[in-house]
């Protein structure tokens, strides 16, 4: 692997050229690289992350079957994102972070990974009943399933199996359970993980003056929609100006959509529902005009952050078909 051999070239600014393509990258193609390897790379298939419905949270697979080097290719990723200002559609829990900068996940932290589980522990640390073992019945011993359904299980401590757990020992549980689910669980895969990300950053200042929550926004993107600011920084083309009413239409609806579906505005045009460092002022977003009037949707080019816009007659007629194209059209609108 290269990077392991040359790892300060992990630092110089990403060119990328697909094979039998022409054009240079300008960012459009990093942007489209990117993308293709998160969805690669966060495929169920895979099996290298499991995500909870919950919490719409990706984590690390304690069981995956693959090697150490594919968990140090996401955190070069992550890296290399930072490098080239490019916002990955990684769904991580804040935690991810924290222990990218050296920390570790503790029981507070679990809300984001397992809400369920996280419930559960609460009820037990917080009961004050006499009957705690007979309500609980639980030892230092957990259950679990393996990814072919087989029942396993794992001693918190030594001799798990018959201890059990009461009023006076309930807290140590709790921290030795998310402990081992947060920490120790997936020891290997994160120390690889944590491995590739460094390799692009441990010369950069992110770890002395970045806060968890920041480096996700450099990872990530944020999700404070200012749709105003988006606008301003607008830019048409194909014949369309700010003037153009089909251009004062298509910003009269979108200001009148509620935020879930600006969000899907914003993946629809782009490929992720993320905001850019600096706010969606950052975002250089270009609406073209793509032919007449016609019943046909708008499209859109994600890689450059393109929407095409048919020169709909009405702002009634524009709303019914960008709404049918953010809401239908995943997959087929976006070039």
């Amino acid at each position: 692997m290269i990077a392991m051999e040359y790892p300060s070239d992990l630092r110089k600014r990403l060119f990328v050229e697909f094979e039998g393509e022409q054009g240079l990258d300008e960012g459009g193609v990093s942007k489209e690289f990117f993308q293709l390897i998160v969805e690669e790379l966060f495929n169920p298939d895979i099996g290298m992350f499991t995500y909870n419905d919950q919490s719409h949270h990706f984590w690390f697979n304690s069981m995956s079957f693959e090697n150490d080097a594919q968990f140090t290719l996401i955190g070069i990723l992550l890296g290399l994102a930072i490098y080239n200002s490019c916002i990955l559609d990684i769904h991580f829990p804040m935690v991810v972070y924290r222990k990218l900068m050296g920390k570790k996940g503790t029981f507070r932290d679990l809300y984001d990974v397992d809400p369920t589980l996280m419930r559960s522990l609460g009820e037990m640390r917080d009961y004050e009943g006499d009957d705690f073992q007979e309500v609980f019945g639980q030892t230092f011993r957990i259950g679990y399933k393996d990814v072919f359904g087989n029942n396993l299980t794992h001693d918190l401590k030594d001799g798990g199996e018959n201890i059990f757990v009461t009023q006076e020992n309930k807290l140590e549980f709790v921290d030795l359970y998310a402990d081992y689910l947060l920490n120790k669980s997936i020891e290997q895969q994160f120390r690889a993980f944590r491995r590739g990300f460094l390799m692009v950053t441990s010369e950069s200042p992110l770890r002395q003056l970045f806060r968890p929550e920041e480096i996700e926004v450099l990872v990530c993107g944020s999700k404070i929609f200012d749709f105003q600011a988006l606008e301003k920084a607008t830019t048409y083309d194909g014949g369309f100006t700010e003037d153009s009413p089909t251009i004062r239409h298509f910003w009269s609806v979108v200001h009148g959509l509620v935020e879930e579906e600006k969000r899907k505005l914003l993946q629809f045009t782009t490929g992720t529902d993320r905001v850019p460092v600096g706010g969606l002022s950052q975002l250089k977003m270009i609406v073209a005009r793509n032919g007449p009037d016609s019943d046909r949707l708008p499209t859109s080019h994600t890689c450059f952050n393109v929407l095409l816009l048919p020169e709909y007659s009405s702002e009634d007629r524009l709303r019914d078909r960008l709404l049918k194209a953010i809401n239908y059209s995943k997959g087929f609108g976006m070039l």
